[in-house]
């Protein structure tokens, strides 16, 4: 594992959303985690920009149906996929760098009972362990921001897509080049590394070979979302110190502080992406 994966790696098993957390949140809620339905995770597993309209919103774009195939690319603690099994009668094969996270995410799933549509393996995006041809849909959100090879991340999506599959993510985009100092505080806090702007994405994506390739700009939206996510964040850490579950680090922190700002600023911000994999 080289430095920067293991950084990576670091950052999600210090997260302050946790199995461990989310587990908590729901004993509290409820009393018990025995005959939990996958509704009431909801409010605590969804670990992404948006929540559940951006789950809606990205399934709508992907041309999610019942019966597709999904892969979901670093699928985290699989509360979205959990979400479009449950919603769209789909079922999701996710791809996760961090064990930790791998093994909440199958105990959550378990949890629910949709563990037969629903599954989480370790593997690296960047040689995920899934069949070419195999799925019809390929998703992610705000997670390529981590991945340093984004091309060749691209470049999976495609194999494992079937002719005619659809690929739909969400990331950090540069508006503006961030100068090495702000590039550097991006990678110490919140393991971003090689972000892309648009036309960057759209040039990887048809060396990948797609086509059919579109964005649209969610900057405006996520200046409000990761502000809102920042309060929750610091409401998160005094619950998870006191729980003694993982919290972060003070770099987390200090540095989404500044990433807000720098989405505010229309510096950085992000996109909805969306390609197809040619029939022929």
């Amino acid at each position: 594992m080289t430095i920067a994966e293991q950084h990576v790696l670091d950052f999600y098993t210090r997260h302050p959303i946790s199995a461990e957390h989310i587990r908590m949140r729901v004993r509290e809620k409820r009393g018990t985690l025995d005959e939990l339905k996958p509704e009431e995770l909801y409010p605590f597993d969804q670990d992404h920009y948006g929540g559940l309209d951006a789950n809606i919103a990205l399934a709508k774009a992907a041309g999610m149906t019942p019966g597709d195939r999904v892969a979901d690319f670093c699928a985290g603690l699989g509360g979205p996929a959990r979400w479009w099994a449950r919603q769209y009668g789909v079922s999701v094969t996710g791809v996760e760098l961090n064990p930790a996270r791998v093994r909440g995410a199958t105990e959550l799933t378990r949890l629910v009972d949709l563990d037969r549509t629903v599954t989480v393996v370790e593997g690296n995006v960047l040689s995920p362990p899934l069949e070419d041809g195999a799925y019809d849909v390929v998703v992610s959100q705000e997670a390529f921001l981590h991945i340093p090879d984004k091309g060749e991340a691209l470049r999976q999506a495609f194999r494992v897509l079937r002719p005619g599959g659809r690929l739909a993510f969400t990331d950090w985009v540069m508006h503006v080049p961030l100068s090495a100092d702000e590039a550097e505080d991006m990678w110490n806090g919140i393991a971003a590394q090689t972000l892309q702007t648009v036309e960057g994405y759209r040039a990887l994506l048809g060396e990948a070979g797609f086509t059919g390739i579109a964005f649209e700009d969610l900057t405006g939206e996520w200046g409000r979302v990761l502000a809102e996510r920042l309060e929750m964040f610091r409401a998160l850490r005094a619950e998870t110190l006191k729980a003694g579950t993982p919290s972060g680090e003070d770099s987390f922190y200090d540095s989404y502080v500044r990433l807000v700002g720098h989405v505010q600023a229309r510096k950085l911000g992000g996109a909805r992406i969306t390609a197809m994999k040619p029939t022929e």
